[in-house]
């Protein structure tokens, strides 16, 4: 299993839950045959947990932990003010390294991670937004 070796210890703080939800969402997404660039980007935009790359499509990822469903779970955490600050982050991020998001492919997914924090229920949203 991709996850038992590699989890830190956890506290029971939100930070610790990030950090380690993130990296499940790093390995789970390498698995699946993305490459890594960059983790946690911040920009006075916002933030990008994750961009990878899908062979030559950019992928800017927003990973979100639940530990339950109540209130409609970790997909429905991720706000339209949220999906409005990740994609200015994305275009500030382009800009950044030389690419124009007109003729650069890429997209946002979204990986929500529900239940027991060590064996988490996986969700990978493909261009969510």
């Amino acid at each position: 299993m991709l996850w038992n070796k590699h989890t830190p210890a956890l506290n029971d703080t939100g930070t610790d839950k990030g950090k380690i939800t993130e990296q499940f969402a790093e390995y789970f997404l390498i698995k699946q045959g993305l490459s890594l660039i960059e983790k946690n980007y911040h920009s006075r935009q916002g933030e990008i947990d994750l961009i990878m790359l899908d062979g030559d499509t950019y992928v800017f990822i927003e990973v979100k932990y639940r530990k339950n469903k109540a209130f409609g779970g970790a997909i429905a955490a991720i706000t339209a003010s949220k999906q409005k600050k990740i994609k200015h982050c994305v275009t500030f991020y382009l800009h950044q390294v030389g690419l124009n998001e007109y003729n650069t492919p890429c997209r946002v997914d979204v990986v929500a991670l529900e239940g027991d924090i060590s064996h988490p229920q996986v969700t990978w949203l493909k261009n969510a937004f």
